[in-house]
């Protein structure tokens, strides 16, 4: 554990991760249930991402931003999920100081993108409901585009500004992460110096990726809805609720957990409950999405059929 104290004074070399659970038994059962998440997960969203790609019904903004947020749910995963199934596996845990910043900046770089995506896809449903007549214009490919490239940008700088936040951290010991990833709060807990600094640093970064987007996203949906309720046809009306539902369900996931997770600094230790949470956030948030979006869609449920018997339209 110990290294020479350099600079920054951190004395120690890896982290041990306790996992979900230090019960031997319990964790070949739990190696084989997130196994399968884990390819219920990447094999629901990779056909999402076909059946976009092969029903040019769907070769839509609306359905462009899904399918980016589809590869974004298996990079979500893919930096949590096959480190842990390993851990489970070897019945311990131990992960390099440099390997657990990298997982923590990529998880927290795809979660970004995850967060202003889901505003973006927002904003296509207002302009689609509201502003009808303009829409092919103000969604346009170049700003389309351009929507992802500030999404992804943003959420680089965040990202980034963490993990060198958490790197200027002094670690004395002890090295135990009570989680089965490397996340913020764990390690603020292990840290021996002030916290102060990343502590205001993750009040702010909550608000440009929290607060501000759900802010929007809350404005763009009150317009939709004051839209959708002057449709006289009770038809339209529930096409257009059926389109905007699955995407305030997965919304209502996403920042429900990611809030919960965050915002709780106070806390002196973690629990069980985080544990959960962080499973919600990390598991199951990527593996429902494909569900929640096909579930009441008939033509990503027709391209899905498509995709599965090899037949192109």
């Amino acid at each position: 554990m110990e290294v020479g104290v350099g600079r920054n004074r951190t004395t120690i070399a890896d982290f041990v991760l306790l996992g979900l659970t230090e019960n031997v038994g319990l964790q070949s059962i739990l190696s084989i249930v997130f196994f399968f998440a884990y390819v219920v997960t990447v094999g629901g969203n990779l056909s999402i991402v076909s059946a976009i790609f092969v029903e040019p019904k769907l070769h839509t903004p609306m359905y462009y931003f899904l399918g980016i947020l589809s590869l974004l749910d298996i990079g979500c995963i893919t930096v949590t999920v096959p480190p842990m199934l390993v851990c489970l596996l070897a019945h311990h845990c131990r992960v390099p100081y440099a390997a657990c910043l990298s997982q923590l900046f990529f998880f927290h770089l795809l979660a970004g993108v995850d967060c202003h995506l889901l505003t973006a896809m927002a904003y296509d449903r207002y302009l689609a409901i509201c502003q009808p007549l303009t829409y092919s214009t103000r969604m346009s490919h170049e700003v389309q585009g351009a929507l992802v490239g500030i999404c992804c940008t943003v959420s680089f700088f965040n990202a980034l500004t963490h993990t060198v936040a958490v790197s200027a951290l002094d670690f004395c010991g002890p090295n135990i992460v009570n989680n089965f990833y490397c996340d913020l709060p764990p390690l603020f807990q292990l840290s021996c110096s002030s916290i102060h600094l990343n502590g205001q640093l993750l009040f702010v970064g909550a608000t440009f990726m929290g607060v501000i987007p759900m802010i929007l996203i809350s404005v763009s949906y009150a317009h939709v809805a004051a839209a959708v309720l002057r449709i006289h046809s009770a038809e339209g009306r529930k096409k257009a609720f059926s389109t905007c539902g699955s995407h305030l369900t997965v919304v209502c996931f996403f920042y429900g957990t990611g809030f919960f997770s965050y915002m709780r600094l106070g806390s002196v230790s973690a629990s069980d409950k985080d544990k959960g949470i962080a499973v919600f956030n990390t598991v199951l948030n990527p593996m429902l999405n494909p569900i929640i979006y096909s579930l009441r869609n008939p033509d990503v449920q027709g391209a899905l059929k498509r995709v599965l018997i090899g037949k192109r339209c």
